[in-house]
């Protein structure tokens, strides 16, 4: 199988559903965010030295080409293999299982901190982008409504493990809290905050 079919040279791809639409159409963006935000994650796990982070970022791709699938117009026969509030609840446990291991939250956080921890901030932020293009097109298409909302935990998921994964590598973040009157960042040690949401 050749990796090129030269049917999109039209500037065309075809969906899941058999639809042909154009590579800039806003259903694309979505797709083309998820892929991003995707390999952002293989990037982070390519640092990770941590199993059971890894094994949480691994089952998280995988739950990315499911919403892709649903956004690109798959069927699924079996109902259970469908994005649903049960995942949602599913991201909502981990966030609060993760975070009951970390220092409480204090400060804003910087990005950055450990190759894997950076990379997970970076994952965060195409995580919000895609957040945003999921929702320009809801209001123009159906989107299952639990897709949005496992996206939204999805982010906050992602902040933590980033927390994690530089908590248990030992490195320390910088933070930056206008309560100390001064903007420069300020090292954090284990300390860390979160951006506002």
């Amino acid at each position: 199988m050749k990796i090129y079919t030269r049917k999109g040279d039209d500037g065309t791809t075809q969906l899941l559903s058999g639809d042909r639409v154009a590579k800039d159409d806003l259903r694309l963006e979505v797709e083309g965010t998820l892929d991003e935000l995707n390999s952002c994650l293989g990037a982070a796990l390519s640092h990770l030295e941590d199993e059971e982070l890894a094994e949480t970022v691994r089952t998280l791709q995988g739950k990315l080409f499911v919403l892709g699938a649903l956004v690109a117009g798959a069927q699924a026969d079996d109902s259970s293999s469908l994005l649903s509030d049960a995942e949602v609840l599913a991201l909502e446990q981990t966030i609060d299982d993760r975070t009951a291991s970390l220092p409480p939250l204090r400060a804003f956080v910087l990005p950055g901190g450990a190759p894997a921890g950076a990379h997970l901030h970076v994952a965060r932020t195409v995580c919000r982008r895609l957040e945003r293009r999921l929702t320009s097109l809801a209001g123009r298409e159906p989107v299952t409504p639990a897709a949005q909302r496992f996206v939204n935990r999805l982010a906050d998921l992602l902040f933590v493990l980033a927390r994690s994964a530089n908590h248990r590598a030992g490195v320390g973040e910088l933070t930056w809290g206008p309560e100390h009157g001064n903007p420069t960042p300020q090292p954090s040690g284990n300390t860390l905050g979160r951006r506002a949401s």
